[in-house]
């Protein structure tokens, strides 16, 4: 379930929140059923945006970044989520190695995998922290803002293990995306469970893979539950063999923004929303809010100046990008003090544990919030781990309001566990 949270919202979600409400107990029971036949990742976060008419992801990230961005008071959802994600994949594992981006002097990120650390070792694991950084070539403890310290020490390969040393661990996890390849060293591992698996990284990863699977999970719980799977899905094509600075593809890129934004105006006219539509152009793997930006019109594409094809030809780790995802642009219609938010929602295994509001103040609501400038609001916590609240009669009430949230973000974490079982190395 979604925890019961409160926090300032403006824009009404009513008729697709009443439909959840009503429809709980088969949307309960339809996701049950799914999870039976399919793994989620041991962890994920999902970015949504809330146009007030539709409710959609429009990111999910397996290497989640923010767990010090909840609030505390989620600490007790996280580890119970936890050990049923551990004991899924290693029910006798007392040891636990946890692999980091190499942000060494990144504070926030660094405050992210303290709060992860922690919440292992309330599930009762030995944590240890393996660092794939070539700085890393003896023990080197790193002082925390918050006080706090954290040991990275250099990885040790044996064989077909993977630990530090003095320390066999029975699981790795990884908290690092792999945007720059998998390295030698965690590949051909033995008898370890890596968590989530290498072909999650975006080394091998593609969004549009992520959302060819959203699409079949949009349709079927739509169906289930007598909606349009418009209201929960955003419409995306591809192209393939795009350079930005040859100008390459630009035909392409074009013809994909005409034809998804044709799609969005005709669900716009059947709906009678007065929104100018919009798409999102961004690299098809990657993440940190790189290589994206917002177009309106199919010529903007064509037109890009100098800055711009810099700005999109380039993802994290210097990577040059040649495939690009359009996508749908969803308006944001929430705020928080006035400036435009998205909600970040965090699952462990199949468990909301929580979330925040990603929050910009220089940007607008059709634009891309991951970006410099951003901060984050963490969504207040009121009970315990709560159902909808159906006797209140609003189902834009705070629980009700993350009720819907919370939905569609296990619909993601669903899509995910799917694109991974489709992408698994021998499918």
């Amino acid at each position: 379930m979604v925890p019961h949270l409160t926090t300032a919202l403006s824009g009404p979600l009513l008729d697709l929140e009443r439909r959840f409400l009503d429809a709980s107990p088969q949307i309960e029971h339809w996701l049950r059923e799914q999870w039976q036949v399919y793994t989620p990742p041991f962890y994920s976060s999902v970015d949504l945006r809330n146009a007030g008419f539709k409710l959609a992801p429009v990111d999910t990230n397996l290497f989640p970044g923010g767990f010090n961005n909840l609030n505390p008071a989620f600490l007790p959802l996280c580890v119970q989520a936890a050990m049923s994600a551990i004991e899924k994949f290693c029910p006798q594992a007392k040891r636990l190695l946890l692999i980091p981006e190499n942000h060494t002097r990144n504070q926030f990120y660094l405050q992210n995998v303290a709060q992860i650390v922690y919440m292992l070792r309330q599930t009762g694991l030995e944590v240890r922290l393996g660092s794939l950084s070539p700085e890393v070539t003896a023990p080197t403890t790193i002082r925390l803002d918050s006080g706090q310290s954290l040991l990275l020490e250099p990885l040790i390969r044996q064989d077909n293990r993977l630990g530090v040393e003095g320390f066999e661990p029975c699981a790795i996890l990884l908290n690092n995306d792999l945007s720059a390849g998998i390295p030698p060293l965690l590949q051909g591992i033995e008898e370890q469970f890596i968590l989530p698996p290498l072909h999650a990284g975006w080394a091998v990863r593609r969004k549009s893979n992520h959302f060819t699977a959203y699409d079949e999970v949009a349709n079927g719980f739509a169906k289930a539950i007598g909606i349009d799977p418009w209201r929960i899905n955003p419409t995306f094509s591809l192209c393939r063999a795009v350079n930005f600075h040859e100008r390459q593809g630009e035909e392409c890129l074009a013809a994909n923004v005409a034809g998804v934004l044709d799609i969005v105006r005709e669900k716009y006219r059947e709906y009678g929303i007065s929104e100018r539509p919009y798409v999102v152009v961004k690299a098809d793997a990657g993440t940190y809010g790189m290589s994206v930006m917002t177009v309106h019109d199919a010529d903007e594409v064509i037109a890009l100046n100098r800055k711009q094809r810099n700005k999109m030809s380039v993802g994290k780790e210097g990577l040059e990008v040649s495939e690009v995802l359009i996508q749908e642009g969803v308006h944001s219609c929430e705020t928080v003090n006035e400036a435009v938010a998205e909600p970040v929602v965090y699952m462990i295994d199949r468990y909301v544990v929580g979330g925040f509001y990603r929050v910009h103040t220089g940007r607008g609501k059709d634009e891309n919030l991951n970006a410099p400038g951003m901060h984050f609001e963490p969504l207040a916590f009121e009970t315990g781990c709560n159902l909808p609240d159906y006797r209140c009669g609003n189902p834009d009430s705070p629980p009700n309001r993350f009720y819907a949230y919370g939905v569609v973000a296990r619909l993601a974490c669903l899509a995910a566990a799917i694109e991974l079982a489709n992408t698994a190395p021998g499918q």
